[in-house]
């Protein structure tokens, strides 16, 4: 599955890069997300509860960042376990440009799922990561345009 999208932020590329690698900053943003802890400047550990159809699970997981050409664009990986419910792996390739409003971050995520979570059906998968994803960068231009202009 992939999902491919953009944002206009109202702050400078410098503030949305040094965001993206804020873990405070994601934590508030990641729909779910109980805990988000920087092990480096690369490795993240996060604990995350998503309700996806009639499963609810929570996934532990690892996700690596990859500084590609910072800061206009870096990828990240990740892999969580969700128990029962099965694992969800991924990755996303960020890019930011500059804007006449701002930064325009430009974003392509894949993921790849298993266990009882790939039974649900692609469509609803796809539905809810769409839906996911919106919400966290809604919620992170909201955030970083706010820290911005104060």
């Amino acid at each position: 599955m992939e999902l491919k999208d953009e944002i206009i932020i109202k702050a400078s590329q410098a503030v949305v890069y040094a965001a993206l690698n804020d873990p405070e900053i994601l934590k508030q943003c990641i729909p779910g997300c109980e805990e988000l802890v920087k092990h480096s400047d690369t490795e993240l550990e996060a604990k995350v509860v998503l309700k996806i159809g009639p499963v609810k699970a929570k996934f532990s997981g690892n996700v690596t960042l990859s500084p590609d050409a910072p800061p206009e664009r870096f990828s990240l990986t990740g892999k969580g376990n969700g128990g029962a419910a099965g694992y969800a792996k991924g990755g996303a390739v960020v890019e930011l440009e500059k804007h006449l409003d701002g930064t325009l971050l430009h974003y392509t995520a894949t993921a790849d799922i298993g266990g009882k979570l790939a039974q649900l059906g692609s469509r609803l998968i796809q539905g809810t990561s769409k839906k996911l994803a919106t919400k966290f960068f809604k919620s992170f231009a909201d955030l970083v345009g706010e820290d911005d202009a104060a």
